[in-house]
């Protein structure tokens, strides 16, 4: 009877260490490791190497596993069978309490435990890990056993995380406090930006602020008394043949210094052109490098369409809620007119979205008279 109790334990506690093993290894994170490594944890570089590759450690543990259940249960039906006989159920009887024991005590408790204290089990999971490997290692069995995992294809537990899942990730991370709503928006939207073009997120040309080169300093100062811009594209002949763009500043120091009869064009400075079609996250890039703010926007004819500035992509950046990959074109760019809409209303351009329609209709007929 002691025998059939000693290997009963025995086969149930190394299951169940097993069984903790693997929940934790597979629960432990690359962040927990970093943290741990800079920490001068030894065990960190331990854990870095099984979770490189992962199907090593894994395999060891399985297999102990297997072997655990296996010979116990053949060492504990014999005992049995020696303690109780054959003229009764018994030898039945400890078979199926056998199976409850190992289902609820090595199989659904540890692996709760594993990946519940994953934290706490960082060292021990790496010291017993590194001790079961050696002799897989030595005889060779490691070696077979890695060979039929790569020649059914390869890594079962590829450690890649795709957007989507760190978007879900993002999102459950928000619901339990540790992103605040800002944050959370500002890491989803970082998700898709290369993937928001300029003419989702420009203000349309219709409704931009746009002065004629040859005109006076002062004529333009005169007409534009409470200008709520710092950059003015400027045209040549017509609205749409953008040649340049003057500072706020530099107009302002001008009609100072007394040099209002100057045209618009002797402060005109060189303006940067992108394709409707750009990706923001491009052009937010060039615009870096050119130490540039502001970007005329033009159709696949070269026609001017709207105006983009670097306010406008750190925006959507961080303050419009940007649609995904599946959403339509057409919710994205309602989206941006709204936003244009929120800003325009706080610079004065606009009160209210109905009159910035009614004048993008009226700008828009003007100039398919021209």
């Amino acid at each position: 009877m002691t025998l059939l109790i000693v290997y009963a334990l025995l086969s149930i506690g190394i299951s169940f260490m097993c069984s903790v093993l693997e929940a934790a290894l597979l629960s432990v994170t690359p962040t927990y490791i970093k943290i741990k490594t800079k920490e001068g944890k030894s065990y960190a570089k331990t854990l870095t190497k099984f979770k490189q590759d992962i199907d090593k450690p894994l395999i060891a543990i399985l297999s102990l596993n297997t072997i655990a259940h296996t010979v116990g249960a053949i060492l504990v039906g014999v005992q049995a069978e020696k303690t109780f006989g054959n003229g009764n159920n018994a030898v039945g009887i400890v078979s199926t309490v056998m199976t409850i024991l190992i289902l609820v005590l090595s199989e659904i408790i540890p692996k709760t435990i594993g990946a519940k204290y994953w934290k706490n089990l960082g060292n021990f999971t790496a010291k017993i890990l590194t001790f079961i490997l050696i002799p897989l290692r030595y005889t060779g069995i490691l070696w077979v056993l890695m060979l039929f995992t790569k020649l059914i294809g390869g890594s079962a537990h590829a450690n890649q995380m795709s957007k989507e899942e760190f978007v879900a990730l993002t999102e459950a991370a928000e619901k339990e406090g540790v992103f605040e709503e800002n944050e959370s928006k500002f890491i989803k939207n970082l998700m898709v930006y290369k993937s928001i073009l300029a003419k989702d997120v420009m203000t349309p040309f219709s409704v931009a602020v746009t002065a004629e080169e040859n005109i006076s300093i002062q004529q333009f100062y005169d007409q534009h008394k409470n200008l709520k811009f710092s950059r003015i594209p400027i045209y040549k002949d017509r609205p749409n043949n953008i040649t340049g763009f003057i500072l706020k500043d530099d107009f302002l120091e001008e009609i100072i210094n007394d040099h209002g009869d100057q045209p618009l064009s002797s402060l005109k400075r060189e303006l940067l052109i992108t394709q409707a079609q750009t990706s923001i996250q491009h052009l937010f890039n060039i615009l870096i490098e050119k130490r540039a703010h502001i970007a005329v926007v033009t159709d696949e004819f070269g026609n001017t369409v709207g105006v983009i500035t670097m306010e406008d992509l750190i925006e959507t950046l961080l303050g419009l809620e940007i649609m995904d990959e599946s959403d339509s074109i057409a919710d994205m760019q309602h989206l941006a007119r709204k936003n244009w809409e929120r800003r325009a209303k706080r610079l004065g351009i606009i009160s209210h979205p109905e009159e910035s329609e009614e004048k993008t209709s009226t700008n828009s007929d003007e100039k398919s008279t021209d």
